[in-house]
């Protein structure tokens, strides 16, 4: 009785505490939002009856709940940037061709857009817990899987299965995880949004740090890969006494909100996502190698890498506080384009030996790039309905049109040797970016 009870207070909780529930509200609502909660959509606002909140039985195991997705969320980036860490040390020990490396860098963006579609279907059919369950045993087995080496057939096998298991996990996390932030902890969204978000980027930096150091200390890269699976599948054990005992009554689908796919607006808005995710994900696969051709050394070149993460941190914090503090984000949204664009660029061909800086304005410039992107869906919405729908757009079209990012940088540098043409290239996204984004950012509504 007590778990049901705490189960329908948090949830009656949830539902006074969300605005954006009630058209009237919403407008004032995303006005005054300053905080990362805004960008937290719950993928299962379409089920019919409504996804309970996750059943505890105490405080305790509440903030057990907390820290776990906190967990999860620190697990989800460490397969791009640990792979890019010791990339020259792969291909020259595997034998790696140019096209594999290309596919390897670009498969597991692209199944983030594949695999986010599906997401809300398994988590009606068993349970959004369970489903977030599934994945990181997932993950947890793609990151075991791939350093092993095949006999006969070399590591490429490993690598490519287990890399592609990974993209599916992670994009089944990326869909459901903010949602149950949002639902079992409405009274501290602020506090859970920003742990949530701030895991998130630190799983990058982490992967980008620390990959290189264990590499250097046990000479092995497949050891330096193997560590990741360490924390994955601690964090499995952790949640699964919490996920298996979860009941999941029948939900169905009910079509609610307007048709996201024949907006303008929103199809502005899912560009604009596309093109910062281009540049996002090719800082996880290609700024390490950059720095390392242009002569770092692989562990200077992970802390670069690092630091930008960082900051990028920064700029995901302060800039949809910003953002949502004007009437339109016309101005924030061509900023900080152009400085991800130039800063990108500006680490390829600028002098090395403000390397620190080139790579900090691509940090903050990009951690505020993704973040307004993320903002607009809250935005340019009216309701959770649209917002939902809208997001399910954004990440099946931003990851899986973004993911050529990935894969122009590495075809370019195959066919040319360098990376000069990526930095052209990126100065050329980062201006659509801000064409975009100006008009992304127009004070307008999805359905008039």
């Amino acid at each position: 009785m007590g778990r049901v009870t705490e189960a329908t207070n948090r949830a009656n909780n949830a539902a006074a505490s969300n605005p954006a529930s009630d058209p009237a509200n919403t407008e004032a609502a995303g006005r005054s939002r300053s905080d990362t909660s805004g960008t937290l959509v719950d993928a299962e606002v379409d089920e019919l009856p409504a996804a309970e909140p996750t059943r505890v039985s105490s405080r305790r195991g509440l903030v057990f709940l907390g820290v776990c997705l906190v967990l999860i969320g620190l697990n989800l980036r460490t397969v791009f940037s640990s792979f890019a860490a010791v990339l020259p040390e792969i291909r020259s020990d595997a034998g790696l061709p140019g096209w594999a490396v290309v596919v390897l860098t670009t498969v597991p963006v692209t199944l983030l857009g594949v695999f986010a579609p599906l997401a809300p279907v398994l988590a009606r059919r068993f349970g959004a817990e369970r489903v977030l369950l599934g994945a990181m045993a997932v993950l947890t087995a793609g990151l075991l899987l791939r350093p092993f080496e095949l006999p006969g057939a070399g590591h490429l096998p490993a690598l490519l299965a287990g890399t592609a298991a990974c993209g599916a996990a992670i994009a089944l996390c990326n869909v459901l995880l903010p949602g149950l932030v949002k639902r079992d902890f409405p009274h501290r969204l602020g506090l859970m949004g920003g742990l949530y978000t701030t895991a998130i980027c630190a799983s990058a930096a982490l992967g980008a740090g620390f990959t290189y150091p264990v590499f250097a200390a046990s000479g092995e890269w497949t050891a330096a890969l193997w560590f990741w699976a360490l924390p994955a599948a601690v964090v499995l054990f952790l949640f699964l006494p919490l996920a298996v005992r979860q009941r999941h009554p029948r939900h169905q689908a009910v079509a609610d909100g307007v048709n996201v796919w024949r907006s303008a607006v929103a199809w502005q808005v899912t560009i604009f996502m596309v093109l910062q995710a281009m540049m996002s994900f090719s800082v996880f696969a290609w700024l390490a190698p950059i720095l390392r051709e242009r002569g770092v050394d692989g562990g200077t070149a992970g802390l670069i890498v690092s630091a930008s993460i960082v900051l990028q941190m920064l700029g995901s914090l302060f800039a949809p506080a910003l953002a949502a503090r004007f009437r339109d984000q016309r101005a924030i949204n061509t900023v900080v384009a152009l400085m991800t664009g130039g800063g990108f660029a500006l680490s390829i061909f600028g002098p090395l030996d403000f390397i620190w800086v080139w790579t900090g304005l691509l940090g903050l410039g990009q951690g505020s790039l993704t973040a307004v992107a993320l903002t607009m869906i809250m935005l340019r919405t009216r309701d959770g309905h649209t917002a939902a729908h809208l997001s399910g757009m954004m990440q099946g079209v931003g990851y899986g049109v973004g993911s050529t990012g990935t894969l122009m940088v590495g075809q370019l540098h195959q066919v040319t040797g360098s990376f000069a043409a990526a930095g052209v290239l990126f100065l050329v996204v980062g201006a659509l970016a801000a064409v975009f984004g100006f008009r992304a950012g127009r004070d307008r509504y999805i359905g008039g």
